[in-house]
């Protein structure tokens, strides 16, 4: 009986042992280090072909748990570095030691923004950049719309401020302001559903901040049927995920100008399948010009929660933005010379780098709301987005080769724009004539009853000021895929709403032109505290409006992609929008004798007062469809080499700007043909990368129809058109191990090729349309272990026409912007970064299109800031 005991006590020992033995984990391990010996944070480490890898931490150290002894190819990829795979051997217990080196190009990295699936740059048929938070913090972005600066082929007028960016993509015109015809997306979905709504631009509810992993942008190509209303392109904000345990904190303050900022973000895994990402900003500060108050404040809160099943993954997403952003207008610049050779430059009392027409003596405007109610509002709101959105994303691998991807996205948007707008200016005895008084007075400030000197210049303003009260949207986009062999097949749906809800409620004021705190003036008993106008009787009191609609977009569409051989990839795509816009708008009426600030007595600037005329509201009820198409070829002469082709054509619907004119009848319909606009593209590319160079070429053609309008002379214009434009985009990057260069150059030759309401513009170059752009950035770096750097960026144009005249010319230009950063210790790192440190003039819009020669004239124009200094101290975790 004991015999038979022990005997079982050592079967127990042997098959032990044997499980053991058979089913034996081991551990792969090791260290992963940069060109300079540094630890590379944040590395992906994964074995191919399996679900086991991780992300290197802090100090660059992986381990890959319970592998089965083997043959794997092990492989590391990261942002901005090029991916390593290896053949490894794991027998036991096995360390493996890696060194990344910097692609400055990232020809490998994987596309994601306006493709149908993913795949590396090299592979793909389109054109698209990707900007890192490395680059964009060596380009010294004073804003989010100066982020776009450093992105090949984008052309971003960002001297408006935070927001309210001009932008627009291989000579596809900006006729009026925004980004009509490319679409602004947080993590594959948009922000707005139309880049150009009036006083409500898709960049105002866009923030940038360290959250934020990547910026990628795509051009044309494909993006008229992967996106709605996007037929120009798309630029993607993607947010890290806490998939890499690490987070930073970033206080930035102004040296030479009123800004302090706070950033944050920190992720991390929950579990093996859980990880969270959170972060956000804060900042408070006068900004880079003069407002005599504190004209940015607020702040941006993010986070998103990633859940990873066997075989797929979903994640939520959550944002709130309440931020306070100064809005720059154009300003008085002094303009002598001719008009094909001016000269720009600064009023005595006026610096066209740093003032601004803001004031503190310029901080309440009465008026009348949109139904008739007293209204009290603040000048320093300026572009204020209120924003909370919340979203999700679903990826499944449904088994058999078939695949399902689901996105969506609810934005709560609503908030304010108010900004002083210089319709006219001129000398004050002219106005003083006009209103029948002797001569104007100081309404406040310290020479308040004052007369002011006739022969001083004035500045007629128009307060654009909108209520933004709902601007929410939802998107739904559903993809299905199914892969037959080498032949890939696509099939979604896209649902949108979009809610436009605003009103204008506009009033005028005489101000001096003065750029520190400049005073109101009154005009005898014509005017109360400066205000002479509760409208804009200048413009025919045509800016009192309201807009109260709903624009419902659907857009089924199919995709093929075909892979010929080894070496040719083909694909197919073709979208159908469809669309309603419904709701109501009524512009301006006048009441007389309308006590408006209710003291008891009708003033003289209450005896004629717009307000929103709503017994008379008009219908908004149209329809718009169009067919967009891609067809694009991608053929890869060698491993570092390939060739690309497309031919696109994509639409655009009109929304808010195609009210308050000809183009929608009274009974709601719109004329025909002018619902939606169309832009029709062919592009041709070279791609390349050998050793430390990397380079890409494409040569395109465009040609867009376009209905809209804008303000010019005494009244808003309308503008009816086509254009075509052709030209080439260049983008190179070298890399050593301490010193690295890159930049862009695109070329354009544009022209209005036909033009409804003035035909004497046809054959013209568009206004603003520069015959090139370019940007460059080049960075060394220096110390015993190659961890600090110092760099430049410059960013450039060539000479534009001011306006559609082609009469005055806005020079060209290139701004300098130096940064040197230093670590202290591991983790922690200071940096000095200047814009424009050479105090550049660079003129981006003009309201003028000729001047009178040889002479002093006074233009309205938007110029780029003038120099500023921040200092920033990082810490890295």
């Amino acid at each position: 009986m004991k015999t038979n005991l022990q005997f079982k006590k050592w079967i127990t020992v042997v098959l032990l042992f044997a499980s053991v033995f058979i089913f034996a984990q081991s551990t792969v391990s090791g260290k992963v280090t940069d060109e300079s010996g540094q630890p590379a944070l944040g590395i992906n480490v994964f074995l191919q072909n399996t679900k086991k890898g991780m992300a290197t931490d802090f100090d660059g150290n992986f381990t890959i748990k319970n592998v089965e002894d083997g043959k794997y190819t092990i492989v590391l990829s990261a942002l901005g570095y090029k991916t390593i795979k290896q053949e490894i051997t794991v027998k036991g217990n096995t360390v493996f030691n890696f060194t990344v080196v910097e692609d400055f190009a990232e020809l490998e990295e994987i596309v994601v923004t306006g493709v149908m699936n993913p795949k590396s740059k090299l592979e793909s048929s389109v054109s698209v950049s990707s900007v890192n938070t490395k680059q964009i913090a060596e380009a010294a972005p004073r804003a989010t719309a100066e982020v776009f600066r450093s992105i090949p082929g984008i052309k971003s007028e960002s001297t408006g401020g935070e927001g309210n960016a001009n932008i627009t993509v291989r000579g596809i015109p900006v006729a009026s302001g925004g980004g009509k015809f490319l679409q602004l997306h947080e993590d594959g979905l948009p922000v707005m559903q139309f880049g150009d709504v009036a006083f409500g631009n898709s960049d105002i509810f866009l923030r940038y901040d360290q959250t934020v992993s990547r910026v990628e942008a795509i051009r044309g190509g494909s993006a008229s049927t992967l996106a709605s209303n996007s037929p120009g392109g798309i630029i993607n904000f993607i947010s890290k995920n806490g998939k890499t345990e690490g987070g930073s904190i970033t206080q930035q303050v102004g040296v030479d100008y009123d800004d302090s900022r706070t950033d944050f973000e920190y992720g991390t895994p929950l579990s093996e399948s859980l990880s969270l990402h959170v972060g956000g900003f804060y900042r408070q500060g006068e900004g880079p010009r003069n407002t005599g108050y504190t004209s940015n404040l607020g702040g941006q809160f993010k986070a998103n929660l990633t859940k990873e099943f066997e075989k797929g993954q979903v994640r939520l997403y959550f944002k709130y933005l309440n931020d306070k952003a100064v809005g720059y207008l154009p300003m008085p610049v002094n303009v002598s010379g001719t008009n094909a050779n001016p000269n720009w430059s600064s009023l005595s009392n006026f610096d066209i780098l740093k003032d601004s027409q803001h004031s503190a003596l310029f901080l309440d405007n009465l008026g009348v709301g949109a139904d008739g109610q007293p209204r009290r509002s603040s000048m320093a709101d300026g572009m204020r987005p209120i924003a909370t959105s919340f979203g999700g994303e679903i990826s499944f691998d449904l088994g058999n080769d078939w695949k399902v991807e689901s996105r969506f996205r609810q934005n709560y948007h609503n908030g304010r724009f108010v900004s002083p707008f210089p319709a006219e200016i001129q000398q004050a005895s002219a106005y003083a004539t006009e209103f029948g008084v002797p001569s104007l007075t100081y309404a406040n400030g310290v020479n308040a009853g004052q007369n002011f000197n006739n022969n001083s210049l004035v500045m007629r303003i128009h307060t654009f000021d909108v209520d933004i009260n709902n601007f929410n949207n939802f998107t739904n986009d559903l993809k299905l895929s199914k892969k037959l062999g080498d032949l890939n097949l696509s099939a979604g749906y896209y649902r949108a709403l979009q809610n436009i809800s605003m009103s204008w409620l506009w009033n005028s004021y005489l101000m001096e032109l003065e750029g520190n705190n400049a005073a109101l003036l009154n005009a005898g008993a014509a005017s109360t505290n400066g205000l002479y106008a509760y409208g804009v009787p200048f413009w025919g009191n045509c800016c009192t409006r309201n807009y109260d609609a709903v624009y419902d977009i659907k857009a089924p569409y199919v995709g093929a992609e075909y892979k010929v051989n080894d070496k040719i990839n083909i694909d197919l795509s073709v979208r159908f929008d469809s669309g309603t816009a419904r709701g109501t708008y009524a512009g301006a009426t006048q009441a007389t004798n309308l006590d408006v600030n209710n003291n008891g007595t009708i003033e003289g600037n209450e005896a004629n007062v717009s307000v929103v005329d709503n017994a008379n509201r008009l219908p908004i009820n149209y329809d718009f469809n169009y067919v967009s198409y891609s067809l694009g070829a991608n053929y890869l002469l060698n491993e570092n080499q390939s060739l690309f082709a497309r031919h696109s054509k994509g639409g655009r619907a009109n929304a808010d700007r195609l009210l308050f004119g000809p183009s929608v009848l009274p009974s709601g319909q719109a004329l025909n043909g002018l619902s939606a606009d169309e832009v029709t593209q062919t592009e041709v590319g070279f791609k390349h990368r050998k050793g430390s160079l990397s380079l890409y070429a494409t040569g395109f053609f465009a040609k867009t129809s376009e209905q809209n309008w804008d303000f010019g002379g005494s009244s808003p214009r309308q503008i009816r058109r086509e254009y075509d434009a052709s030209g080439v985009e260049l983008e190179a990057y070298y890399g050593k191990k301490k010193f690295d260069i890159g930049g862009s150059v695109t070329w354009t030759d544009a022209k209005i090729a036909k033009d409804f309401f003035n035909p004497n513009f046809e054959g013209n170059t568009p206004r603003r349309q520069a015959d090139f752009i370019y940007n460059a950035n080049a960075s060394y770096k220096f110390g015993k272990s190659n961890n600090h750097a110092f760099g430049v960026s410059v960013i450039g144009t060539t000479k534009s026409f001011a306006q559609d005249n082609n009469d005055l010319i806005m020079p060209g230009y290139a701004y300098f912007n130096p940064y040197l950063r230093f670590e202290l210790i591991k983790g922690l790192s200071a940096s000095l970064n200047v814009n424009n440190v050479f105090n550049t003039i660079g003129i981006t819009e003009a309201e003028e299109g000729s001047i009178t020669e040889n002479t002093n004239n006074v233009v309205r124009a938007r110029s780029i800031n003038g120099r500023t200094t921040s200092l920033t101290i990082a810490y890295k975790f």
